[in-house]
């Protein structure tokens, strides 16, 4: 009877609750992680992740809440590939095209095989997608929805992917030789947060976009790992290739 107790006080929590305890948790994270208090990735992303389920089971969230349900696994998988090979296509025209090949150019490129195949899959994929996917597009998104409907959820979900990455882009912005003397001056640097703020804010919108559409939270997740990963590689056999 206890646990049936607990269980039904879970269920009956008001999705407002989880949205501000969601949205809390992640401002707390990004000032730990911009001030170094959250160790390496590996440990951070940890945190991120278990804090998420913890805020998710708390408040009694659903799996369609946060778009885990098992019948949605095919439709998942086929937007989730069909923005990958979208993604990729891109790619490839940027790295022909002279003008847009600067672009690509990646320091941490600069690595071999086997730490491309390591940065690749576990710090994209499992440190970087897996809780970025599960905090924005399941707890964020999936409790703004039974606030507010899709549309307002969405602009939140992706307002805050956009917020999100001021501090990982203050932090790599010298690692692109196309924006390096454009972050040479503070004028240059704040126009380069801005514009990396407006870049994933729209990603957001993708994601979130792919997320409701398949009702899955598989796609989106393809979708960032495409995103990250090839750019990635695609920068890495340019630079190999010379």
């Amino acid at each position: 009877m206890a646990g049936t107790a607990a269980g039904s006080r879970r269920a009956s929590l008001d999705p407002g609750r989880c949205l501000a305890q969601a949205v809390g948790f992640l401002v707390l994270f990004a000032l730990a992680r911009a001030f170094g208090l959250l160790g390496p990735p590996v440990v951070s992303a940890s945190i991120l992740t278990l804090g998420m389920v913890l805020i998710a089971w708390r408040s009694g969230a659903t799996v369609d809440d946060l778009g885990l349900r098992r019948d949605r696994l095919r439709s998942g998988l086929l937007y989730g590939f069909a923005a990958f090979a979208l993604v990729l296509l891109v790619l490839v025209l940027a790295a022909a095209i002279p003008a847009t090949r600067g672009f690509l150019h990646d320091t941490r490129a600069e690595i071999d095989g086997g730490q491309l195949a390591y940065e690749v899959g576990v710090t994209i994929v499992l440190l970087t997608a897996v809780p970025e996917e599960l905090a924005f597009r399941g707890v964020v998104l999936g409790s703004a929805r039974s606030l507010w409907g899709s549309r307002y959820a969405v602009l939140l979900s992706s307002g805050l992917f956009g917020l999100w990455h001021i501090e990982p882009t203050v932090k790599t912005m010298s690692g692109n030789s196309a924006v390096g003397s454009a972050s040479s001056s503070t004028g240059g640097q704040v126009l380069l947060v801005l514009g990396a703020i407006a870049v994933t804010f729209v990603a957001g919108l993708v994601f979130c976009w792919l997320r409701l559409r398949s009702r899955s939270l598989v796609a989106p997740f393809i979708a960032h790992v495409a995103t990250n990963g090839l750019a990635l590689v695609v920068a890495w056999v340019m630079l190999h290739r010379r």
